[in-house]
């Protein structure tokens, strides 16, 4: 499963993502500190911002991938 994070009037930026045997993996400039993703099996994941701000105010995505 993929997150993605939209700030206000820009393109979608890939988060995080999270396979089916729970390993994550961030890109550039996020991290578990902040973004922590669990995955409860091949249906369901969770992001939990924490600390949150007001930088942080953006719609957030999640997807899926049969890969």
């Amino acid at each position: 499963m993929f997150w993605y994070h939209q700030p206000p009037r820009n393109g979608l930026k890939l988060v995080a993502a999270i396979t089916s045997w729970l390993q994550s993996s961030y890109e550039e400039g996020y991290s578990k500190a902040k973004f922590d993703i669990s995955r409860d099996n091949n249906d369901y994941s969770v992001m939990t911002i924490k600390n949150v701000t007001s930088n942080d105010a953006a719609m957030y995505f999640c997807a899926a991938s049969d890969h």
